[in-house]
Order: structure tokens, then sequence, then C-alpha cells
């Protein structure tokens, strides 16, 4: 964040806007990963943001009375700050921490800075700092680029923002090495300067409403699937059936296997509800392992699971109750008493040429499953005929 015009009060308030704008944006961040603590992402990013306003502040004071100890800190703070950016990235997009980028982005931009400084070469630190800077917020750039695909304009605008704040930084380095200023001793004073710190406050602005956005859609999108799914099995929950099958129609080849755990309530009376979780949980994983891509498991409450197969033949629906059910009954669990094994009946419902609700194949299946149950349990019945048992 460089800037160096001829005007002092211009130079300072361009400084002030970019401080002001910097310490807005971490408090606002701060304050939502506060309610919301598993964004972590948010933390490190105020992190970051935190850094660079210290970065504006130093750099303020160096323009005033400049020194090789205060530019060194100047320079490592803009490092460290870019590079925890850079790792809030990772965070956000890949769901890796935070830590290991954004060491690898800082360690070797400051130890290059510091051999420099030491050799009293601070406009060739400046120079490192300057390409650091380019690199670092290309990559954080490229990483928005790439995981584009969930939410694809805000997350370009986002890449652009910082590929731009990246050329910003490359500019005021090339006038540097341009004009050979190796050792200078002072704040540099030019149009890229200038030019960088504007691009500075605008990129601020953009990218801190992007991030939150970014995240509060992505929060949105995880309370909309966790209330579509049944948190004990990780299927389907009743809710999400309608939201998906509630207006399609069903045609011949599209089928509905209902099936429910035999003797249930007694496993849960006597054994008591942990084993009785352990048994809807173990039935949903046999049914998962042999569920087509096509297919889909809900689970419409207590112990009764629905299987939604699409492009299905009547074969094909039976054979596949078949082997979970066979399967299911083959497992055991262990309890005080001893090992304790469990059946599943299930009824076949298919739908009709012209199309039918969902309402009406849940009906047909429904009455088939009770066929089966009345039948003596463990089987599986279809049209109301017998096919196992």
């Amino acid at each position: 964040m460089r800037a160096g015009g001829s005007n002092l009060l211009d130079f300072t308030s361009l400084l002030l806007a970019v401080g002001f704008s910097g310490v807005c944006l971490s408090a606002t961040l701060l304050g939502v990963w506060t309610s919301a603590r598993r964004d972590s992402f948010l933390l490190t990013w105020a992190s970051g943001v935190m850094l660079l306003v210290g970065h504006v502040l130093a750099y303020w004071t160096y323009v005033q009375s400049p020194s090789i100890s205060l530019l060194s800190v100047v320079l490592w703070l803009l490092a460290v700050g870019l590079a925890m950016l850079y790792g809030a990235a990772h965070q956000f997009c890949a769901r890796r921490s935070p830590l290991g980028p954004s060491l690898l982005a800082a360690i070797p931009v400051i130890l290059l800075e510091a051999t420099l400084l030491l050799a009293g070469y601070d406009g060739a630190a400046m120079v490192v700092e300057n390409a650091g800077a380019l690199v670092v917020l290309g990559l954080t750039a490229s990483i928005y680029f790439r995981h584009r695909r969930d939410a694809p304009i805000p997350m370009v605008a986002l890449a652009l923002m910082y590929a731009a704040c990246g050329v910003s930084f490359g500019l005021c380095g090339m006038m540097l090495v341009v004009g050979r200023e190796w050792v200078i001793g002072h704040a540099p004073k030019n149009w890229a300067e200038d030019l960088s710190i504007m691009v500075a406050v605008a990129s601020m602005t953009g990218i801190g409403a992007l991030s939150l956005g970014l995240n509060q859609a992505r929060n949105a999108a995880r309370h909309r699937v966790a209330s579509l799914i049944d948190p004990l099995t990780g299927a389907m929950n009743r809710r999400a059936l309608f939201d998906r099958y509630g207006d399609r129609p069903f045609g011949a080849f599209m089928a509905i296997v209902m099936f429910d755990l035999d003797h249930f309530k007694g496993i849960n009376d006597t054994y008591g509800h942990a084993l009785g979780d352990e048994v809807l949980r173990r039935f949903a994983e046999v049914a998962r392992r042999h569920l087509r891509s096509s297919d889909d498991l809900v689970r419409l409450g207590g112990e009764e699971f629905a299987l939604l197969m699409p492009r299905v033949t009547e074969e094909d629906a039976q054979g596949l109750a078949r082997l979970i059910c066979g399967e299911f009954a083959a497992s055991s669990f262990a309890t005080e008493t001893g090992t304790l094994s469990c059946t599943v009946s299930a009824g076949i419902g298919f739908g009709r040429a012209e199309g039918a609700k969902l309402e009406e194949v849940l009906h047909r299946a429904d009455a088939a499953l009770y066929a089966a149950k009345r039948g003596g349990r463990n089987r599986i019945e279809f049209k109301k005929w017998r096919l196992v048992g």
C-alpha cells in the first residue's frame, strides 16, 4: 500500500481512508465470527486485515521519519498480512488450515527483505516487498477463480480485485527497478504509488463486501442442506422427499420401496435408544451401499425408510430390495446379553404410465409393506403378492 505524492494532505487522506476502511471491515468480520465460530476463516481474514491496517499506520510514520528499523516493520506487517489473506482463501475455498499456506507465503519474503535491509539496500527490499505482494495476491486470486463453480460472479469478482491489487503493487516495484532505486532512504514518490493506494481503498471495500456476502450465502445453503437431512442416519428427511419429488410424476418405471425395521420398538425398550440408534444407522449404511447414483434414501420417521428408484424394472427393484434386506439381516449388534440380529420388511410400489403422484405411490408401497408385516415380517411384498419369505 504505497503512496507518496507531492501533497502530504492528499497522501494522509488516502492512508486514513485505507486505515478506516480496514478497521471497519475487520470489526465487522470479527462480529460475524463471534456469532458463527465455525466460520474460522473470518478470524484469519480479520487478523490479516488488522495487520494491513498496522502496515498503513507504520508506513505513514515512516514517511514522516524514515529509518531502516521502521521500514522493516512496514515491510513485515505487509508480508504477514497478505499471507494471512492467502491462508484465509485456502480456508474458505478449500477448507484447509491457513497456517501452512500463510507461512510459506510470508517467510521467504521476510527473510529476503531482512537480508537486503541489513545490507543497506532499502530500495531493493521494497522491490522484493512489491514483488512478493504481486505473487501472493495473484495466488490468492487464482484460488477464488479455481473455486468459482459454486458462485461464479462473486468469486470471479473477488479474483479480479485481488489480481488488480497485486498488479498495482507490481507497478510500484517496476518503477523502482526502472529507476534503479536500490538505495533511496525515504518513501518512493511516483504515480504507481498513488495508484496503488487508490486501488487498495477500492479493493478493501469490494473484497470485504463480497467475502461477507459469500459467507452468508454459504451458511444459508448449509442450513438448507441441514434442514433436508436426517442427522442420525444421513438420509434425506420427509421434507426433502416432498421438496424433490412432490410435483414429479411417477411413471411406470419409477418405484418406491418402503422399509420398516421389524420389532424395533422392542429393541428400544429392551436394549435402550443408543442401540436403537445404532440399528437405524446400520440399516442406512447397508442401504446406501447398494444404491445407484440416481436413487435416494429417505427416513420417513421412526424406523421407516423409503428408497426412491427412477428408471427401474420390477425385477431390478425386487432384486435391490432383497440385497438390502438380506445384508441387514446378516448384521449383528453387540449387547450385554449377547449378539442381536434384526430383520426388515419391505413393500414396493410403482407409478403408472400416465403418471402418478408421490402420495399415490407412497400409498401403494405402504399397502404392500403392511401386507409384508401382516404376513409375518422379514419379507418383501409387491402389489400384495408374496415375493420372498
